[in-house]
Parts: structure tokens; C-alpha cells; sequence
């Protein structure tokens, strides 16, 4: 398949700076180099990636500031994706169970990745106005993934993104296994993020992640 309209979207983000707050702590991070000494940081706005034939998009909140920031890649190096990454590939979604760098081998089957905010915000709490100039990336993506048919949003702030993207009322609200149909779009799946906090205290388990992972693949497979 080709990957044309993905590849527009990638340069899109890639080459963004909208937001002066984000693209500064973007390169601020990428220069305290007590995080990861010796790391060369992308420091850059980070693109989706998966495969163009995707069926399932598994959304997050914002870029991490030592994780896609560094590697360039979403869900890469940071402590969210060392519990879901391995539930991916448990789903079948992933061909391995870590997510360290661009170069290790990892590719996905039937599945997107990507975050709603493509920098680090600080605090890890993006402002209304960073989110919604970062939510036409999102509708792009979509609309370049002709297959797709479920929309997992990882954690409340990541539900309520989306709804606002696709103008979804009513709004109903975030609940770990949730669902609800976007207009003449996707189905839209709760899912607690994957976050240390929540996996530490149990918030959100690996047989939760694999349920919810499960039943993606379920309405994608319908």
C-alpha cells in the first residue's frame, strides 16, 4: 500500500512549530544532559507510525519528554511504553515486546501509534490551545488510514481530544473500556493510560491493557 498521504502528514508534524512553549522545552530537553547522558535527542515534533493498512489506532497524550522526544519515535524509551509495548505484542499488534529506538526491529501489524500533542508539553499537561493546534494532525492520520475502525484512547484527556477532533456529541464520558461511535468514523475505545502511576499502584493492570487490547482487535476484526 502506498504510504503517500501518512508520508504528507509525517513531513507536516515533523516540520512544525506552532506552539513557541513546546518547541522550547522540546530543545531543552534534548539539552539537559543529565536525563540520558550522552543520548542524540530528535527533538522534533513526533509523527505516528505503524501500518498504513491499520485497523487500530492506539492514541496517547503528548510526546514524553526523554521517551519520543529522544528516540523519535511515539511510545519509545519511556516507562508507558515498557508496559504497553509488551501487551501489544500480546495483542499481535507488534512484532516485539520493547520499544527502545527507531532502529530495533519493532514494526507493527494492523496498528498505529501516535500521540494527541507531538511535543513534550511541560508538567506533561498541554494547554487547550497546544491541543488543538496539534488535532489536525490527528484528523489527518485518520483520514490517511483507510482501514481503520477503532480509535483506543489511552487515559480521559486523550477521550476528550478525540471527541473534540471529530465533533462528537453527545459527549460521553471516559471509562476504562468504554465505547463509543465517532460520527461516520471509528469506534473510540476507554483505555487508562499506561502511565507509571497508574501501573504501580494498579490503577491499570496488564490483564486490564490486554482486555481492552483484546476487544480492539474484536470490533476491528467484526
Amino acid at each position: 500500500m502506498k504510504r503517500g498521504p501518512l508520508s504528507a502528514v509525517e513531513a507536516a508534524v515533523v516540520g512544525c512549530r506552532r506552539c513557541p512553549r513546546l518547541v522550547t522545552r522540546r530543545e531543552e530537553a534534548a539539552d539537559d544532559s543529565r536525563a540520558v547522558p550522552g543520548a542524540a535527542y530528535w527533538a522534533r515534533p513526533v509523527p505516528g507510525f505503524g501500518d498504513p493498512a491499520a485497523r487500530v489506532f492506539v492514541l496517547g497524550l503528548a510526546t514524553a519528554a526523554h521517551g519520543g522526544n529522544r528516540t523519535g519515535r511515539a511510545f519509545t524509551g519511556n516507562p508507558s511504553a515498557d508496559s504497553l509495548m509488551p501487551a501489544m505484542h500480546r495483542a499481535g499488534f507488534a512484532s516485539r515486546a520493547t520499544s527502545e529506538h527507531r532502529g530495533d526491529g519493532l514494526h507493527l501489524d494492523g496498528a498505529w501509534m501516535a500521540s494527541v500533542v507531538r511535543c513534550p508539553p511541560p508538567g506533561n499537561r498541554p494547554t487547550p490551545g497546544e491541543r488543538d493546534r496539534c488535532l489536525p494532525y490527528l484528523r489527518a492520520e485518520v483520514a490517511a488510514l483507510p482501514a481503520l475502525r477503532v480509535i483506543v484512547a489511552l487515559g480521559g484527556w486523550t477521550w476528550s481530544a478525540v471527541l473534540k477532533a471529530f465533533d462528537a456529541p453527545p459527549r460521553p464520558r471516559f471509562g476504562h473500556g468504554a465505547e463509543h461511535r465517532l460520527p461516520a468514523g471509528p469506534l473510540l475505545l476507554g483505555c487508562y493510560h499506561p502511565s507509571r502511576q497508574n501501573t504501580a499502584t494498579g490503577v491499570l493492570t496488564a490483564p486490564m491493557l490486554d482486555d481492552v487490547l483484546g476487544r480492539a482487535r474484536e470490533l476491528a476484526d467484526a
